[in-house]
C-alpha cells in the first residue's frame, strides 16, 4: 500500500496499478457485499461538505454505512467554526484528530490539496470548485469497464460545459493513461475545455478535436459523456442556455452505435430529453450505483492507512494566482506551489 498515494486529490493520483487494485476490490464487493458489511466497523469517516451535494455526499455516506463504519461531519459550513473565521488548516487539524479519513467538497479550487497539507489522515477530494472530481472519475471508469469490458480503443465524446465541469476535467486526465483513446469535445466556444487540460492532451499526443453539434459526431462515438451547464460557477447574471444542437434526444439516438454508452454525472437538467431514459444505452443511473461500490473500495484502502502527523504550519506566503476562486485567495498562508508548465499547483491556473 505504501506505493499508492496517501491522499486522493486529483485523478493524477490514480496510476493504472492503483486503479487495478481499486477496481479489483470493487468487483469483489459487488459480488460478495455481505462479506464487507462490517469491514470498517471500527472506522469513522468525516464528511465535510462546504457546498451543496446530493449524489456524491449520499454515495460516500452510504458506502461507509454499507461497510459498517460510522460518520461525523456537516453539510452546511454556516454551522461550523469556519463561519467564525477559522482557517481551512485548523478545520483539517481538528477533524483529523477525530476521524480515520476526511471526505471533503469545497467551492474553492485547490481546497483538497490545501487540506492535505494539514491533515493527519487521508483526504479524499469530493469536488473542489470547477477543478477536479476524482471519485466521480473512478465511478466513470468503473462504468466503462463494467459495460465495455475494458478501457481502451474508444472514441469518447464529451458534451456540454467543459470549462466549469470538474467531472470532465478529471475524466480526460484519467482516460489519457489508457491506450487508443480519442476525444471529441462538444461545447460552445464560451464553455470550451480549459488550457491546462488541452495542454495535457497535447503533452500525451492524444488525438482530439472540437465540435459544436452532437448529431454530426454521434455515429462514431463509443462513449457519450453529457454534462449540464454549471451556472453556479458563472456568477450572478449568467444567461448561457443549452444550445439545441447539443441536446440529446431519442431521435438523435437513432444515429448512434448499438453499443454506445450514454453517461452523465448527474444532476441532469435539460441536456438529455427524458425519452432517452428508456434507451438501454442510457446508463447514467447504473453509473450512480457503480459509484457507491468503487467508493467502498476506496474508503477501505484509505481508512486503513496509519496516521501521519502533518508537517505544515501556517506561515504567510505572498501569492499571485490570478484565479479568483483559488483556495490561496482566502487562505494566503498556504505555501507557494507551482507545477511544470507554469500552472498554480492548487487550481491549475496558468500563472
Amino acid at each position: 500500500m505504501t506505493n499508492y498515494p496517501r491522499h486522493l486529490i486529483s485523478i493524477a493520483d490514480i496510476t493504472t496499478e492503483y486503479w487495478d487494485l481499486l477496481y479489483s476490490r470493487c468487483r469483489d464487493i459487488m459480488s460478495r457485499p455481505k462479506d464487507y458489511s462490517d469491514a470498517a466497523s471500527d472506522k469513522i469517516m468525516a464528511s465535510l461538505f462546504f457546498e451543496p451535494s446530493t449524489r456524491t455526499q449520499m454515495s460516500f455516506q452510504t458506502a461507509q454505512l454499507r461497510l459498517g463504519g460510522k460518520l461525523i461531519g456537516f453539510s452546511d459550513p454556516k454551522m461550523t467554526s469556519g463561519a467564525k473565521g477559522e482557517t481551512l488548516a485548523d478545520t483539517m487539524r481538528m477533524f483529523s484528530a477525530y476521524a480515520d479519513c476526511i471526505v471533503m467538497r469545497n467551492p474553492y479550487e485547490g481546497a483538497a490539496l490545501a487540506a492535505s497539507l494539514y491533515s493527519d489522515v487521508p483526504i479524499i477530494n469530493a469536488g473542489d470548485g470547477g477543478h477536479q472530481h476524482p471519485t466521480q472519475t473512478l465511478t466513470d471508469l468503473t462504468t466503462i469497464a463494467e459495460l465495455r469490458g475494458e478501457i481502451g480503443g474508444l472514441t469518447v465524446g464529451i458534451c456540454g460545459d467543459l470549462k466549469y465541469g470538474r467531472t470532465v476535467h478529471s475524466l480526460v486526465s484519467a482516460l489519457i493513461n489508457f491506450p487508443r483513446i480519442n476525444f471529441v469535445l462538444i461545447s460552445p466556444p464560451s464553455l470550451a475545455m480549459p488550457e491546462y487540460i488541452t495542454w495535457l492532451l497535447d503533452a500525451k499526443s492524444v488525438t482530439w478535436r472540437t465540435e459544436s453539434s452532437i448529431e454530426a459526431v454521434l455515429p462514431e462515438l463509443d462513449i457519450l459523456y453529457m454534462t449540464r451547464i454549471q451556472r453556479e460557477r458563472m456568477g450572478d447574471g449568467a444567461s448561457i442556455v443549452y444550445p439545441p444542437e447539443m441536446i440529446l434526444t431519442a431521435e438523435k439516438m437513432t444515429r448512434a452505435k448499438s453499443d454506445l454508452c450514454v453517461m452523465h454525472p448527474l444532476p441532469r437538467v435539460t441536456e438529455i430529453e427524458p425519452a432517452v431514459d428508456a434507451d438501454p444505452r442510457a446508463v447514467y443511473f447504473r453509473q450512480a450505483r457503480y459509484g457507491m461500490f468503487i467508493r467502498m473500495a476506496l474508503l477501505l484502502e484509505k481508512q486503513n492507512l496509519p496516521r501521519e502527523r502533518s508537517r505544515y504550519y501556517e506561515a504567510a506566503t505572498a501569492r499571485h494566482c490570478p484565479n479568483p476562486v483559488c483556495i490561496t485567495r482566502t487562505n494566503p498562508y498556504l505555501p507557494d506551489r507551482r507545477s511544470p508548465g507554469g500552472f498554480c499547483e492548487y487550481c491549475d491556473t496558468k500563472i
